[in-house]
């Protein structure tokens, strides 16, 4: 091995390192907060002028109306028996169903992840955290699909699988 190359690969090695050092802070700080979060950050300008704080008030999240039909606990495990086939295999429900106001949303996306082959976690991210309707977050990842369409067919699948359940 010549020298220049002995030479470049510990640059390189160094310079590896010096690029972890510098990155793993911020790499660690972001893997500590919880994967469901929001993370909404404001930044307010330093004023010397201003006396009173600027309150800075949380966005607004839009959510899908409560269920209508019978109450079903998320937990319930007779909904688990019915959802499990219809999310993948190994998926793991009660993972699932975390933040979910209600079993009639749940299975709602559920249904939706299923019918339009759009990835489960993806639909759920769209709904919950970025506070879509389902219609919008089915269209934004299948721009092809009749997303309204596809809402409504999932919304009258899980209200069928809360009836069996409930009654």
């Amino acid at each position: 091995m010549t020298m220049g190359k002995m030479t470049a690969l510990a640059l390189g090695l160094v310079g590896g390192f010096a690029l972890g050092v510098w990155t793993g802070p911020h790499i660690m700080q972001r893997a500590d907060r919880a994967a469901t979060a929001v993370d909404e950050t404001v930044t307010v300008p330093h004023t010397p002028l201003a006396t009173t704080p600027v309150p800075v008030e949380p966005p607004t999240v839009r959510r899908a109306p409560a269920a209508r039909t019978a109450r079903v606990e998320i937990s319930a495990p007779a909904l688990h028996d019915r959802l499990k086939p219809v999310l993948n295999k190994g998926a793991n429900i009660t993972v699932a169903a975390e933040g979910f106001r209600s079993a009639e949303e749940f299975a709602t996306v559920a249904h939706a992840a299923r019918n339009t082959e759009v990835p489960f976690l993806l639909l759920k991210h769209r709904v919950l955290n970025e506070g879509k309707s389902l219609a919008e977050a089915i269209h934004e990842s299948k721009p092809a699909a009749d997303a309204a369409a596809e809402a409504k067919q999932a919304r009258s699948q899980a209200r069928a699988d809360l009836e069996s359940i409930a009654g």
